[in-house]
């Protein structure tokens, strides 16, 4: 991931802003080793943490960001990050989008209409039903599902302090896929146990 993101800046060359946008149930700090490899590579890399309640607020933080960038953007989404940056992309100052394993939207799509879809043959991820308003993976599925590829301990960590996320943020509704009109690259992460690959795009 963090190499493709690199490769994918250097194309442009380093008078741009990398602004990293995460998903659903963690914070901005799980762009920890992006952050500091792009930083130490000379990039400005900001790093947007979303609301976790509601799709525009998420969108307001990260057109934000953007503002306070110095150079053009490269605005990078993973997962529910698809979603803000789709939206949230279509300023001028955006230079290009990138989606790492992340959903991209259509007009009048949220990640809930994209999440929903049947992907025959793929296991469903493991989400707990909405308490107040918001949603959580399964504890005990967390580590496998979400995390499969770090430390056990690391992990089971993360699965007891995941970040609720709002059903607002959910099935917030795209009006304006930045998409259309900007350059844009996709990451796959075939292993990924979260999000199927046709219900990505």
């Amino acid at each position: 991931m963090t190499l493709q993101v690199q490769k994918l800046a250097d194309t442009a060359n380093k008078s741009v802003t990398i602004v990293l946008v995460h998903g659903a149930f963690v914070d901005a700090s799980g762009w920890q080793t992006v952050f500091q490899v792009l930083s130490h590579d000379g990039y400005e890399v900001l790093v947007v943490q979303n609301s976790a309640v509601s799709l525009s607020d998420d969108v307001e933080r990260t057109r934000s960001a953007i503002g306070a960038a110095t150079f053009p953007v490269v605005l990078v989404g993973h997962s529910h990050g698809g979603a803000v940056i789709t939206e949230a992309g279509a300023g001028e100052k955006v230079r290009c989008l990138v989606y790492l394993a992340a959903f991209v939207p259509e007009v009048g799509e949220s990640v809930f209409d994209l999440a929903s879809q049947d992907v025959p043959g793929a296991e469903k991820a493991p989400l707990l039903p909405p308490t107040d308003g918001f949603i959580r993976v399964d504890p005990a599925k967390f580590p496998m599902a979400f995390a499969a590829d770090i430390e056990p301990k690391q992990a089971r960590f993360m699965a007891v302090a995941q970040r609720p996320w709002g059903l607002e943020a959910v099935q917030g509704k795209i009006t304006s896929p930045a998409w259309r009109a900007k350059p844009s690259f996709y990451l796959l992460a075939t292993e990924d146990r979260m999000i199927p690959l046709k219900r990505r795009q």
